[in-house]
Parts: C-alpha cells; sequence; structure tokens
C-alpha cells in the first residue's frame, strides 16, 4: 500500500483546507476557473476528474465479467444495493430532511437543490476509490475488478435514466440534454479510453507493459483528486466558512444514508454467508459515492455555486471519514463472516 493509501484522510483534509483558504485569499481565481465552461461543463473540473478516473479506468478488465457465474451472491448483492435500493433512500432522505425536517430552516429552491445534489450522490456508486476501500480491507481483487466492471456497465446505462426519474418526482426541472452530455463526458469517454488503452497494451505483450503503464499513471491520479477536491472547495469556500449550519443540514442526512446503507448491505452479506473478502468490498462498493461524477453533473446541471453543488461538495466532506470508519470496523467484524 502507497504513501497516498496509508494517509488518505490527511492529503483529502489537507486539501480542503487548502481549498477553502485559497478560496477566500484569492477568490477572483476561482471565479475565472468557474467561467471555462462549455455546454454547461467546466472544462478545468473535467480535466481534473479525466485526470484521476482515466487510470482507474485502465485497470478495469472487462473480461474478468465473464468470471461472475462462479461466485454470484457478492455482484448479486452489489447490483441490489447499488441501483434498486440506495438511489431511493437517498432521494427519501432528502424529501424527508428538507421538504419536512428542516422545512422552516431552508427556503424551498435551496431545498430542491439540496434534495437534488443528494439524488446525484446516490445515482453514482463508488468507481475509482473501491480499490482504495477494498485493499484497505483486504478484500479479493479479482472479485473487486468484476465487481466494479459490472458496476460500471451498469452505471453508463441507468445514471441518467435513475437520476431524471428521482429528479423528476422531486419536482426539479431535468435538463436531458445536459445529464446526457456529463454521462458521456464524465463515464462513457473515459471508460472507452480506459478499455481501448488497456486492449492496445496486452496486445503488445504478456501484460507488463499495462502494468508499468498504471504504474506511471497512478500519482497522476492521486493528483488529478487532489486538484479536483482543493478545485471543488475553493468554489464553495465562503459558504462553507459562512453557512456552517447549512453544511451541518445537508451533512445529516447524508450520514444516515451511508450508515444505513452500509448496515442493510453488511447484514445481507453475513446471511449470504459471503466471505469478507468478498463481503467487505461489495458493501463498501454500495456505501460509497461516485463524488466526482455526481459533482460534475451538479456543476453542469444547476451551476457552480448551486446548492446541488453545495451537497455534492459536503459529500466529499463527509465520505473519507465515514468510509474509513466503516473500513475499521469491516476489519475488526472479520470474524463474522465465513474464510474465503
Amino acid at each position: 500500500m502507497g504513501i497516498f493509501e496509508r494517509y488518505l484522510t490527511v492529503w483529502i483534509g489537507l486539501c480542503i483546507v487548502a481549498g477553502v483558504l485559497l478560496g477566500n485569499l484569492v477568490p477572483g481565481l476561482f471565479t475565472v476557473v468557474a467561467g471555462l465552461e462549455l455546454a454547461h461543463a467546466n472544462l478545468v473540473v473535467a480535466l481534473f476528474i479525466w485526470v484521476m478516473i482515466y487510470p482507474m479506468m485502465v485497470q478495469i478488465d472487462f473480461s474478468a465479467v465473464k468470471d461472475i457465474g462462479k461466485k454470484p451472491k457478492g455482484l448479486f448483492l452489489t447490483v441490489i444495493v447499488n441501483w434498486l435500493i440506495k438511489p431511493f433512500t437517498m432521494a427519501g432522505l432528502g424529501w424527508l430532511f428538507f421538504r419536512v425536517l428542516f422545512a422552516d430552516w431552508v427556503d424551498p429552491q435551496s431545498a430542491g437543490e439540496y434534495i437534488a445534489g443528494m439524488i446525484l450522490l446516490g445515482v453514482a456508486p463508488c468507481t475509482a476509490m473501491v480499490f482504495v476501500w477494498s485493499q484497505l480491507t483486504k478484500g479479493d481483487p479479482n472479485y473487486t475488478l468484476v465487481q466494479v466492471s459490472v458496476n460500471d456497465t451498469i452505471m453508463v446505462f441507468a445514471f441518467a435514466p435513475i437520476a431524471a426519474f428521482l429528479l423528476g418526482v422531486s419536482d426539479i426541472e431535468v435538463p436531458w440534454e445536459t445529464l446526457l452530455l456529463s454521462v458521456v463526458l464524465y463515464v462513457v469517454l473515459p471508460l472507452t479510453a480506459g478499455i481501448l488503452t488497456r486492449r492496445h497494451l496486452e496486445a503488445k505483450g504478456n501484460g507488463e507493459q499495462l502494468d508499468r503503464f498504471v504504474h506511471v499513471l497512478k500519482p497522476w491520479s492521486v493528483l488529478g483528486l487532489m486538484a479536483t477536491v482543493v478545485l471543488l472547495f475553493g468554489f464553495q469556500a465562503e459558504v462553507l466558512l459562512t453557512q456552517p449550519q447549512t453544511i451541518g443540514l445537508i451533512a445529516i442526512p447524508l450520514l444516515l444514508q451511508t450508515y444505513g446503507i452500509f448496515a442493510i448491505a453488511y447484514v445481507a452479506a453475513k446471511i449470504l454467508r459471503l466471505p469478507h473478502n468478498i463481503a467487505a468490498p461489495a458493501c463498501l462498493i454500495g456505501t460509497s459515492n461516485f463524488f466526482e461524477l455526481a459533482v460534475a453533473v451538479a456543476i453542469s446541471l444547476f451551476g457552480l455555486h448551486s446548492g446541488a453543488a453545495l451537497a455534492t461538495v459536503v459529500g466529499v466532506l463527509v465520505e473519507v471519514p465515514v468510509m474509513l470508519s466503516l473500513v475499521a470496523f469491516a476489519n475488526r467484524t472479520r470474524h463474522w463472516f465465513p474464510a474465503s
């Protein structure tokens, strides 16, 4: 495990602090960056997300999908939690808190945008950070690869329809063109580029060139993640410092969602008697979010300074420490599950 994975919380925390400080010290810089848009997509955000996601996509071996029939229960759990439970519980919690429980504290327009941001988080299951969570729990790397491969395949087709449905049910106007463009830009294109790169490198030899290429790209993926976090928190710096109560209101349902989904998945994994090296990654995939995609789509649909973008950024703030706490819990309860 590299130094980045060992001290993940520290690096993300430093990037958050740097983003907030820079956003307040040099707000003009972030204003200029915010204006660099094409078809409602911020070009700098898109670049950083591509730098981060592309190396992860190269690592995904879709030929491994053919082996899903050998151990289907773990994959079944991942798919059910990610696509039939998580998006709808997130939308339900968003509606409950911002239309009912917090209705007196938040104006209706902001409430709708916060719900939209939460929905986008719920419909974006984790892709990139899954490999870190799996490694930290000593998960089966090959099986994790299969889970991520299947998950990404489903996301290409399911993200836009589910997001549009839940946003529509929540009375939020959905610009379909922008939503579809976001899926193409942040999912389809990097995924396709990763597949083509992997096939090209595999065709050249026995996998050594692929391993070397991934090793060279890995630091860029880390830099992409850190730059994305700095940029996102820089955009929202003023709100984060002047409206801490808003951050707290958004964080409450996100925390309930994260721990609740993990509990559902973990109990189901125990009932299914999955080995721990499959159960832990399966539950963490369902619990974690592809927050980079959610943030990018929120910015494209609602704008950089919208409540939806803020909600997805709070998702970043909440996710890393919460996921690390769940990793620790999964490691302490390894004895609950049969050996692999």
